[in-house]
């Protein structure tokens, strides 16, 4: 089946089991194409609280399927494929949360969205790329642990040089091998570019950036800014996005020579999406301590939305 035909079975499936179709921009943008709705982990765990549907498919990774159903108990989300996962959801260990927790007084435990269900237990709020800073603003905590991921944690630091940060060792496989060589390549390819950088990137590689934020915050600046070329730091999958926020425009987007691909993104292809729904495969169970996982997203959502 062409990606036309598996749209118009998807329709049909959509009205009979009352679904919706979310997906992340890093999936494949075929897959993108077959979505009511397309953004960030921070919009798309907004949206999940809105909407009024018995079904939700998630065209992303465990965590993003996991979130959702925290925020829907009733509902049934389901994942197109079950071993989509991101490495950095579990770069966290307990011992180490819980040493830092005996070592410091006035601490919150700032968790970003990417992890498992388990590490939010361990943590006070969580965060994504798009509110991070304006929510670790908002704590009135002095000591702020952000987990996992080290590379947006110093990036907030440096935004709120009130707080005192201690890092964990985590990171984005994809991001976290972007080198400053291949920004530079391009920016002598094309000297009049805007660099723009997702702060789950290095901080060598945030040096060469114009503008960074997250891929929404990126994709908001590509419509907005006057500039014809882009250099964009983060994965690939964005580029769809992109190109459609700046139709008719000429505006061109080029990236690392070393390809920014997400290999558990990549999975989530149409022909998934398809079998997903019509068969009801890769239901997402709610996890253990559910209510003590889901706390720091609701803190999330309460502080960002101040």
């Amino acid at each position: 089946m062409d990606n036309a035909q598996i749209a118009a079975e998807l329709k049909r499936l959509k009205a009979e089991k009352d679904a919706v179709i979310l997906a992340h921009y890093y999936v494949p943008p075929e897959t993108q194409e077959l979505a009511d709705y397309v953004g960030d982990s921070f919009y798309l765990a907004r949206l999940a609280r809105t909407l009024d549907c018995k079904v939700i498919v998630l065209c992303g990774v465990s965590f993003m399927a996991e979130s959702a159903k925290m925020l829907n108990p009733s509902r049934t989300v389901l994942l197109p494929d079950v071993t989509a996962d991101c490495p950095m959801a579990h770069m966290v260990r307990k011992e180490d949360v819980d040493a830092v927790r005996a070592e410091n007084d006035d601490l919150a435990v700032v968790c970003y969205i990417n992890s498992t269900a388990e590490i939010k237990t361990w943590s006070d709020v969580c965060v994504t790329s798009s509110n991070a800073v304006k929510v670790v603003r908002e704590l009135s905590e002095k000591n702020i642990l952000f987990i996992p991921d080290m590379h947006l944690g110093h990036y907030v630091s440096l935004q709120v040089p009130e707080k005192n940060f201690i890092f964990n060792r985590g990171y984005c496989p994809i991001h976290h091998r972007m080198i400053p060589e291949e920004v530079e390549a391009l920016e002598l390819a094309h000297p009049d570019a805007v660099v723009l950088a997702h702060p789950e990137c290095t901080q060598e590689v945030l040096q060469e950036a114009d503008f960074i934020g997250s891929t929404k915050q990126m994709i908001e600046y590509t419509a907005t800014s006057d500039a014809k070329e882009f250099i964009v730091c983060t994965v690939v999958g964005v580029k769809r996005e992109m190109e459609l926020a700046t139709q008719g425009t000429g505006k061109q987007f080029f990236f690392p020579a070393t390809t920014p691909i997400c290999v558990n993104m990549v999975k989530v292809t149409p022909e998934k999406v398809l079998a997903c729904l019509r068969d009801e495969t890769g239901a997402v169970s709610m996890p253990e301590n559910v209510e003590k996982a889901t706390a720091p997203l609701e803190r999330m959502l309460e502080l960002a939305a101040r």
